[in-house]
């Protein structure tokens, strides 16, 4: 979509009245501020709005709303299918609101609307403090925490919006509102898991846990044992404490001192285990796999903090991610997990990831975007740098779904997954939700100028939404 031309005198009239710096494709640093985590996102906005606090967010919406240009919302820029930009469009920038304020004594962290992860780990970690904040440091907060927000240390303090306290956000016509457990309660639950669809946050206040010692361990086998390993995590985790977090993957062996030559720079199958205590008690946890015989293992204590951003992906990849929710995993569904890695991309950064629920998870409330009730997720994670290899990764992510589907729930984690059509959303939401969803929706942007994120549409009267 190309939004309308604009004139050089608009846009200086915006940027008379505008607190941030708008950038445009004609300024020196457009394409790295353009720039986002899938280098196979092309879109190319007309305006980037660089805020550098809350009111600048209305003075955006309505010179785009005046223009007819389409809205974008960046913090993170982790969205595989560039949600973040529009084409043509405006992208209102959050990632200068990025402060991080820790109160110690209450255990809570006030977060701006453009933070990434790594702005909170680094602000709670010197008070022994951590909240859920996905698996990487650069992924925005606000992206993964209104998505649902999953990562590491979910079995143990729940998803990332399950310690949402409260959120502050601009709607489409430009109102400032608070939503907590006191006010605009409605709201309050569509943020968690809702995504973008009802407005800018511009602030997150989250609940902070205890979190003095951490530890992880990541271990490493030929491909061939892959089958044998996986059902060895599947018996751990069955009976692991929430403490334990982590996955089954098959990555491309890393150049690391503790990974045998021969199994750098191919296909490797891996646990990754993590522990919200000290490694004393993760090698007791971990002593089913330590007897299989890793080839490479390596198991630390480290801060959490460390851990986040040591998995940090590399920018400037071509993406594709997909997910598959399972209610159980058999071996069948093991067998071909296992077998289909054989296709995945390597070497690359891709991996071939299965993740185990359970916890806190499961107990959490019900919010829309995230079922309780499924125990596993294959999430195929494709990057590669090759356009030859487009095809060939799209085919391994989607063989891999069709392989699982047989056990799949049919709902879907809406952060592990681009633009898979409309009813892959509502799958995600779940029928009910999304209609209520829905009416929310029409009551705060009847217009749906926030459309970018697995669009909610709003209800129509007569409509049966």
């Amino acid at each position: 979509m190309t939004g309308n031309p604009l004139d050089p005198a608009s846009v200086d009239a915006l940027r008379a009245g505008f607190g941030g710096r708008v950038v445009t494709q004609q300024d020196a640093d457009y394409e790295d501020v353009r720039a986002v985590f899938n280098s196979m996102v092309t879109a190319r906005p007309q305006l980037i709005a660089q805020c550098v606090n809350a009111a600048d967010i209305p003075i955006a919406l309505d010179f785009a709303r005046v223009h007819g240009l389409e809205i974008a919302v960046r913090s993170g820029g982790h969205s595989v299918a560039g949600a973040c930009l529009a084409d043509g469009g405006l992208v209102i920038d959050m990632r200068r609101l990025n402060e991080v304020t820790v109160d110690p004594e209450a255990r809570t962290a006030r977060v701006g609307g453009g933070a990434v992860w790594a702005d909170v780990d680094q602000a709670t970690q010197p008070h022994g403090l951590a909240t859920t904040g996905g698996r990487v440091s650069t992924t925005g907060v606000a992206g993964l925490t209104l998505g649902g927000g999953s990562g590491w240390i979910e079995r143990k303090f729940g998803l990332a919006c399950d310690n949402l306290l409260s959120v502050d956000l601009v709607t489409a016509d430009g109102r400032r509102l608070t939503a907590n457990d006191q006010e605009n309660r409605e709201l309050f639950w569509a943020l968690h898991g809702g995504g973008g669809n009802f407005g800018i946050a511009t602030a997150f206040t989250f609940r902070l846990h205890e979190l003095p010692e951490f530890s992880a361990a990541l271990l490493v086998w030929s491909p061939e044992r892959g089958r044998e390993v996986a059902a060895a995590y599947r018996s751990l985790i069955a009976n692991a404490p929430d403490e334990v977090g982590g996955a089954f993957v098959y990555i491309t062996g890393p150049p690391l001192e503790f990974v045998p030559e021969h199994l750098q720079g191919t296909r490797v199958s891996a646990v990754l285990v993590t522990y919200c205590g000290p490694e004393s008690a993760l090698r007791d946890v971990i002593a089913p796999l330590l007897a299989m015989s890793p080839d490479g293992r390596l198991v630390t204590d480290l801060p959490y903090a460390q851990l986040q951003s040591m998995l940090d992906d590399p920018p400037g990849f071509r993406n594709y991610w997909s997910a598959e929710h399972l209610k159980d995993l058999p071996d069948a569904a093991l067998d071909r997990i296992c077998a289909r890695s054989a296709d995945m991309p390597v070497p690359t950064p891709s991996q071939q990831i299965l993740i185990p629920l359970g916890g806190a998870v499961s107990r959490g409330a019900a919010w829309p975007g995230f079922n309780r009730a499924d125990a596993w997720v294959v999430h195929p994670l494709g990057l590669w740098p090759d356009p030859a290899d487009d095809d060939r990764a799209r085919r391994w992510a989607r063989e891999l779904q069709a392989d699982v589907r047989p056990w799949a729930t049919g709902d879907v984690y809406l952060n592990f997954i681009g633009d898979e059509g409309e009813e892959r959303v509502v799958a995600g939401f779940g029928l009910d939700n999304y209609r209520r969803l829905a009416r929310l929706k029409a009551d705060l942007d009847p217009d749906n100028v926030f459309n970018r994120w697995h669009n909610v549409r709003p209800a129509r009267a007569g409509s049966g939404v």
